[in-house]
């Protein structure tokens, strides 16, 4: 086995370096400085323990946007209690921490997310940030705000994660998504509220600027 992936939290130390996320440059992650050798070096290891692959070392188009978004847009999440969905590295967490909200709830089904959330929201003094371990789809904790950014690239799953966001939005949540043109986002039900174009890695994307829009669900979907 990898040296310290038994424990999340030297092992992330070990294998990132803090660096500011461009399109958000008041944020600083414990990010990989090359996608590949990070993959390839705990695939094996973290498909061993059944977690996925390291989704968490990466500042995603969607996360990005979506954070932008709200820094910008602070009274969406200002005094208000707010979910994470698939929080990934707490990028978005974060940001809504730094927009005001009173708390924030980041939901990963990850392990090693949930430590690179720990230790993100420390580098940038990001209290009140509560982690959900498991899957959260079709729970109800009351938030007034739902984010979720770059969740539509795996079929099955989306279908499951809209219907779930679209019933939070018909209770009264206030419900933003982030996604960098993702395969399998319903545009259908959703509404376009503004775009991006977000610097990223030709390693994971295949352009340096990817075009990223922010949604919100259609009053009638």
């Amino acid at each position: 086995m990898t040296r310290g992936i038994s424990d999340p939290h030297a092992f992330i130390r070990a294998e990132t370096r803090p660096l500011p996320v461009p399109m958000v440059p008041e944020i600083t992650l414990h990010l990989a400085i090359e996608s590949v050798p990070i993959w390839l070096r705990t695939e094996e290891e973290l498909g061993e323990l059944g977690l996925p692959p390291p989704f968490w070392a990466f500042a995603w188009a969607g996360g990005q946007a979506l954070s932008r978004h709200i820094l910008d847009n602070p009274e969406i999440v200002a005094g208000k209690t707010v979910l994470d969905f698939a929080s990934g590295s707490g990028l978005v967490a974060i940001a809504a921490i730094k927009a005001g909200a009173v708390s924030v709830e980041a939901a990963e089904i990850d392990p090693f997310a949930q430590a690179a959330i720990t230790l993100n929201a420390e580098l940038n003094s990001a209290a009140n940030i509560s982690i959900a371990l498991g899957d959260i789809i079709g729970q109800d904790h009351g938030w007034d705000v739902v984010l979720a950014g770059d969740i539509a690239y795996e079929r099955d799953l989306a279908a499951r994660v809209f219907d779930w966001l679209i019933a939070l939005s018909v209770r009264g949540a206030e419900v933003w998504i982030g996604d960098p043109g993702r395969s399998y986002l319903p545009r259908d039900r959703l509404e376009m509220i503004a775009e991006y174009g977000v610097p990223v890695s030709r390693e994971l994307e295949d352009t340096e600027i990817k075009r990223t829009s922010v949604w919100r669900p259609r009053r009638n979907a």
